[in-house]
Order: C-alpha cells, then sequence, then structure tokens
C-alpha cells in the first residue's frame, strides 16, 4: 500500500496518536520517504521544550524521565518521550525496555511514549532521534523528553539535541576523582543526584557543586544547580521540572536560546551530511568503488576523492528524493 505523506503529516499535525506512530516508524525506518516526511513536519515544530536526561548505566534516567512526565502532566503539560535503547552488537536487535518501564504511562492520552535502538551509533543517540522530536513537536506535545543509553564521559550529543540536559548521577558508582575528571558532567544545565538516600549522597552533592560553580560563573549566567531525588519513589521531582522552567526562561531572557538553537541546527545539518555522503560512497551507480581503489593505489588523495564524492553526492540524492515523493515540485534543473 503506498504511504501517502501529505495525509499522513496533516493527521500528525492535528494530534491524532495513531499518525505519530506511523510517522515515527517512518523516520526510524530511514531513507527517501523518511525525509520527505521531515521536510513537511519541520516548519511547523519549534514549540516544545526539548529536555535531554543522560548518564551512565544504571542511574535511573527512565525513572526519572517517567517521574517527570507524570508530574508535567500534573500541571497540565502535554509530553512526548523518546527513549533510546542499546542495539545488540550481535543480531542487531534491541529489548526496548524503557517502553516495559514506562507502560503505565500509556494510558495517559497526553503522554506518547516511543522506544528506540541505538542501531550501532554511537553518542547515546539514535540517527532518527531528531527527526522523531519533530513529529512529537509538531503533534503538540509541549515537553519533550529525550533519554539516552548509557553513556561514558566522552559521549555529549544530547547537548547537541536538547535545550536543557540533565545529567544524572548515582552515589557509589565510582570514586570522587573519576566524578571530577568526567567530561560529560560538563554539558550539564541541571545536575540530578538520583538515588539520593543513599548513605554516600550528600558527598556527590558537594563534588558536583563544587564542578558547577567552578565551571560555570565566567562563561554562563546560568550556573547548574545540582538537585537530589529519590526517582522511584517520586521524590524530590518537583524542584528538578521547576529548574527545567527556570533554565528554559534564562535561554530565552539572556538570548542563549537562539544561540543555542544555531548550535543544535549545525549539528544536526553536519550529521544529514554525514549520512549522505555515506550513502553516496554506498551506491552501486556512481564511480565511489574506482574512486576508492585509486586512493588505495595512491594514484589519487583522499581530500580530492571526497570533494569529488561531494559533488557527485547532490545528483544522486536529487534524482532519489524526485523518484520517491511524487509531490515533490520538480526542479528546473531535470526538466527536458
Amino acid at each position: 500500500m503506498t504511504l501517502n505523506l501529505e495525509s499522513l503529516a496533516a493527521d500528525i499535525l492535528k494530534g491524532s496518536a495513531r499518525a505519530l506512530a506511523r510517522g515515527l516508524t517512518v523516520v526510524e525506518k530511514g531513507g527517501v520517504a523518511a525525509e520527505a516526511l521531515s521536510e513537511r513536519i519541520y516548519r511547523h515544530a519549534g514549540a516544545a521544550h526539548v529536555v535531554g536526561i543522560t548518564g551512565s548505566p544504571g542511574t535511573g534516567k527512565s525513572t526519572l524521565a517517567r517521574a517527570l512526565a507524570r508530574l508535567a502532566r500534573v500541571r497540565g503539560l502535554t509530553v512526548g518521550i523518546v527513549a533510546v535503547d542499546p542495539s545488540s552488537p550481535f543480531s542487531g536487535g534491541s529489548i526496548l525496555g524503557d517502553r516495559i518501564r514506562m507502560n503505565d504511562l500509556s494510558m495517559d492520552p497526553g503522554v506518547f511514549v516511543r522506544s528506540m535502538a541505538t542501531r550501532g551509533a554511537l553518542g547515546g543517540l539514535c540517527p532518527a532521534v531528531a527527526d522523531s522530536v519533530d513529529l512529537m513537536d509538531a503533534a503538540g506535545k509541549k515537553l519533550v523528553i529525550v533519554e539516552t543509553v548509557g553513556v561514558g564521559q566522552d559521549e555529549v550529543d544530547i547537548m547537541e539535541l536538547a535545550q536543557t540536559v540533565l545529567v544524572v548521577s548515582v552515589p557509589g558508582l565510582g570514586d570522587d576523582i573519576q566524578t571530577l575528571k568526567a567530561g560529560i558532567l560538563e554539558i550539564a544545565d541541571l545536575h540530578v543526584v538520583n538515588k539520593a538516600d543513599r548513605p554516600e549522597a550528600s558527598r556527590l552533592v558537594a563534588d558536583l557543586n563544587s564542578i558547577a560553580m567552578l565551571a560555570a560563573p565566567v562563561q554562563r549566567a546560568w550556573v547548574p544547580p545540582v538537585l537530589s531525588c529519590v526517582a522511584v519513589r517520586e521524590e524530590g521531582i518537583e524542584p528538578i521540572l521547576d529548574a527545567v522552567t527556570q533554565h528554559a526562561a534564562a535561554l530565552r531572557n539572556s538570548g542563549e536560546m537562539e544561540s543555542r538553537h544555531r548550535r543544535i541546527v549545525k549539528a544536526r545539518v553536519l550529521r544529514i551530511a554525514q549520512q549522505l555522503l555515506k550513502s553516496a560512497i554506498g551506491n552501486p551507480g556512481n564511480d565511489s568503488e574506482a574512486m576508492l581503489g585509486r586512493v588505495a593505489r595512491r594514484d589519487l588523495g583522499p581530500h580530492a576523492c571526497a570533494r569529488v564524492l561531494l559533488a557527485s553526492m547532490a545528483a544522486f540524492n536529487e534524482a532519489s528524493r524526485d523518484a520517491a515523493d511524487p509531490l515533490r515540485p520538480p526542479q528546473e534543473s531535470s526538466a527536458r
């Protein structure tokens, strides 16, 4: 059955949960249909506040996302959640356990939860996450929460997607020196110490406060607060959601929201360009294999090869989009 992207986009904009689910499946599969749907949706997005939740495995990110969503609903906000789960390096599959943890939210029509596999992507996210956020935004979700897969010290892709980044830590996972050198802490707009009923929690809070005070005042007007909670019991969640609201207001008032948006857009376009280049190199209809062979024989330099592939990539992707999206206006260059 042919997919009617125009009708699907219209239904998403009307807030249809069924259409949103179908649209998310389209963008997760990728390809020209995903691109065409994204083009139709993108101009209608931008109203939601995007919150990223990241941290090491086992810190309770899913539980915190669920608790924040429940409180946001009490306050009258509609919520979308994109939860990224790790893929198996052997089978490529994913358990999508975050959907199971948040199963009770599915009964609320004001909340939409989607789990997605990383599909081998690094940085804690997956290739479809940005388009997925746009779809939830355009469908009327006022708060979109993106929960990353458990990440390491230098996996900070979430800062290139979210307007507010929550870095979740828990006491007892490592020594203080390891905490102080963890690069991921530098991207935090809010520090959240989960499982704060543990005895080591107060020391971790003190360490994070020291990091926040050292990192913020010179370059940023916003000093990342350190907030404690026990997410599984939904204790301490209100101050966290309040801080998210305050951070959004601070970004708008300082003018940083616009600069942050430009940074996010730049990173997104660069990621798409990288994906397009990979597609062009893998296309059997071009001369990429022959050119790569020349590079391997050192008859052609890698920089020159990359420039030629970039030039040929545009024509290939333009033709692919025209063939897959008949509703798209024809380009003058293709007229005969």
